[in-house]
C-alpha cells in the first residue's frame, strides 16, 4: 500500500497551493465584508446660500467607519478664485472644480452658520456597495483624479453624486429617472432659482441660449441638488432576493431660518413690456423739433439713447464672442435679434446726428436696420420657428429700438424742411 501513501501525499502537495489560495481569498473577503459591515454611507444636502453660486444648494457624499470613528464627506463643487487663469477659464466656459475630502462635522457646521439647511439622508446600500462606494470616491479625491471641467447643467457637484451612486447602484438611478419627464427645462429651473435677485435672473436668463429650453427628464433636473434629495426619497431598489426597500433609511435635517425655493418661475412679462414702452416713448423723443424743444432735455434724450444703444452693441458682443467658448448653453442665443454689434455703431454716429444734420441719414439707417432685425426675430418667434423662451426681451429691446428709429425718422424729416439744402458733411 506504499504506493497508495504516496500518491495520497504528492496529491497533497499539488492541492496545497491551490487550497491555500483559496483560504486566502476567503479571509479577504470575509474581512472585506466585515469592513462594508463597519460603514454608513449619507447623501448631504445643503440648502441654497446667499451668493450666486449658492443659489441652486450643494451636494455631497458622507462615508462614517463605526469601527474606527473615521467620519469624511466627498465634496465636488470647490473652485478657488485665485486658482491660475481662472477668469480666462471662466470666460471661456472651461472652469476647473474639484472634489475635496472634508471632515463631515466641519463641514456641516460651515453650512450651519452660513444659515444653510443641512439634510442628511442615510442610504441603505449593502456592505459590498459601501465599499465600492468609498473606494471610487477615494481614488477620485487623488489629486490626478480631483479636477474636472465643471457645467453647469450636466457635470457639476451633483450630477457628479448622482452619478457615482448610480454606479454603485448598477444604474438602478438612470433607469427609474431617465424617461421620466419634467414638465421643465433647464430654463425654468434657473430663472425660479435666482428670481430672488432680478438683475442676476436677467443677466443669467440673457445669456442662456436655445439649448436650455428643451424639455428635461428627471435625470436630468437632477443636475440641482434638491432635486436629487427629493426624488432619493422616494425611490426602492431592488436586493439579490428580488425584494425591494426604501434607498434612504433614515433622515435628519439641520434647520435653517431661510425662506423654502420658490417651487414655479415668476410672471414679469408685462413688467418688462411696460419698461420697455416707456424706454421707447423715450427715445422717440429724439425726433423732437429743435426750435420747440429745450436744448437740456433734447441732449438728456440722446444722452439716454447713446447709452442704450451702446448697452446693447456691448451685450451683443458678449453674445458673438460666447458663440467661440465652450458655454454649450449659450449657443443659439436668439437675443441677437435684439442685441448685436450694428448697435455700436449708431452709439458712435448717433452724438454726431444730434448736433449735425448730414449725419442723419446714417443714424436713421442704423436705427432702421436695428429694428428691421428686431421685428425679424420677432416673426422668427411667432410662427415658431423658435424654441428659445426670450419674450421679456423683445418686450424690453423691440419697443426701444422701434421707438428710436421713429424718432430719428421725424428728425430726418423736420431737418430736410429746414436746411434749405445745405447739409454740409458728416
Amino acid at each position: 500500500m506504499r504506493w497508495l501513501h504516496t500518491f495520497l501525499f504528492s496529491l497533497t502537495l499539488i492541492s496545497s497551493p491551490a487550497m491555500g489560495a483559496y483560504a486566502q481569498e476567503t479571509a479577504i473577503a470575509d474581512a472585506h465584508a466585515r469592513e462594508g459591515d463597519d460603514l454608513r454611507v449619507w447623501l448631504v444636502t445643503a440648502g441654497p446660500g446667499d451668493a450666486v453660486w449658492e443659489r441652486y444648494g450643494h451636494n455631497a457624499i458622507r462615508v462614517e467607519n463605526t469601527r474606527t470613528g473615521r467620519d469624511i464627506s466627498y465634496n465636488w463643487g470647490i473652485f478657488d478664485f485665485a486658482q491660475i487663469d481662472f477668469i480666462p477659464r471662466f470666460l471661456q466656459g472651461r472652469m476647473l472644480y474639484r472634489m475635496e475630502v472634508f471632515p463631515t462635522a466641519a463641514m456641516v457646521d460651515g453650512y450651519a452658520r452660513a444659515n444653510r439647511e443641512v439634510v442628511l439622508q442615510e442610504l441603505d446600500l449593502t456592505p459590498a456597495q459601501k465599499i465600492e462606494l468609498r473606494e471610487l470616491a477615494d481614488a477620485n479625491a487623488r489629486p490626478g483624479n480631483r479636477d474636472y471641467l465643471y457645467q453647469y447643467f450636466t457635470d457639476n457637484c451633483s450630477t457628479r453624486v448622482r452619478d457615482l451612486l448610480d454606479e454603485v447602484l448598477d444604474g438602478m438611478l438612470r433607469s427609474a429617472f431617465k424617461q421620466v419627464e419634467t414638465g421643465r427645462t433647464y430654463r425654468d429651473n434657473t430663472r425660479r432659482l435666482t428670481q430672488v435677485d432680478p438683475l442676476i435672473y436677467t443677466g443669467m436668463d440673457f445669456l442662456l441660449g436655445t439649448p436650455t429650453d428643451a424639455a428635461i427628464t428627471v435625470w436630468e433636473e437632477m443636475f440641482l441638488p434638491l432635486a436629487l434629495r427629493d426624488e432619493l426619497r422616494g425611490i426602492s431598489i431592488a436586493d439579490g432576493a428580488g425584494r425591494s426597500r426604501p434607498l434612504v433609511i433614515a433622515e435628519e435635517t439641520v434647520e435653517a431660518n431661510r425662506a423654502e425655493e420658490p417651487n414655479a418661475a415668476p410672471r414679469w412679462l408685462v413688467i418688462y413690456l411696460i419698461v420697455g414702452l416707456i424706454l421707447g416713448g423715450t427715445l422717440s423723443a429724439v425726433g423732437a423739433d429743435r426750435e420747440r424743444t429745450a436744448t437740456l432735455l433734447r441732449g438728456g434724450v440722446v444722452a439716454i439713447a447713446v447709452a442704450w444703444v451702446m448697452l446693447g452693441g456691448v451685450l451683443g458682443l458678449i453674445l458673438v464672442l460666447l458663440l467661440f467658448t465652450d458655454h454649450a448653453f449659450a449657443s443659439w442665443n436668439e437675443n441677437l435679434f435684439l442685441f448685436n454689434p450694428i448697435l455700436l455703431a449708431l452709439g458712435v454716429v448717433l452724438p454726431f446726428a444730434s448736433a449735425r444734420p448730414a449725419c442723419l441719414p446714417y443714424a436713421r439707417g442704423l436705427s432702421l436696420t436695428i429694428a428691421g432685425v428686431g421685428v425679424l426675430g420677432l416673426l422668427w418667434q411667432i410662427v415658431p420657428a423658435s424654441q428659445h423662451q426670450n419674450a421679456m426681451f423683445f418686450a424690453v429691446a423691440l419697443p426701444a429700438h422701434v421707438g428710436l428709429a421713429w424718432g430719428l425718422h421725424v428728425s430726418g424729416r423736420l431737418e430736410a424742411g429746414t436746411a434749405s439744402g445745405q447739409r454740409g458733411s458728416c
